[in-house]
């Protein structure tokens, strides 16, 4: 009886801790995703504007997988900064375990 539960409490701790809170990782960081903490920037866009003297940011949350907020969209950084010309795009990834994630659009530029 006490390896049916130890084999259920096995069980049951490692599908906690796949698949939930997650965020995949930009592809320019060549996918680079840790097991425990996972914080990563790496470009997303860039154009031939000249000049980055304003940024606006704006990010989506994701919580035990079960509930995604937010729009990390460029669209809203870009009005979060007040920028009409774009110069260049930014992308951060936050993760704690299966928990909590989160995605953040960084825009600069006029």
């Amino acid at each position: 009886m006490k390896k049916l539960i130890g084999y259920s409490s096995l069980v049951t701790l490692a599908a906690l801790l796949t698949g939930c809170a997650s965020v995949s990782p930009p592809a320019q960081s060549g996918s680079l995703a840790g097991a425990i903490y996972t914080e990563v920037s790496a470009p997303l866009w860039v154009t031939a504007n000249s000049g980055s003297s304003k940024s606006g940011s704006a990010s989506a949350e994701s919580f035990l997988g079960a509930v995604a907020i937010g729009d990390a969209s460029i669209q809203a950084a870009s009005a979060n900064g007040g920028i009409t010309k774009i110069q260049h795009v930014d992308q951060n990834v936050r993760r704690i375990l299966c928990f909590w994630a989160k995605y953040t659009v960084t825009v600069y530029g006029e």
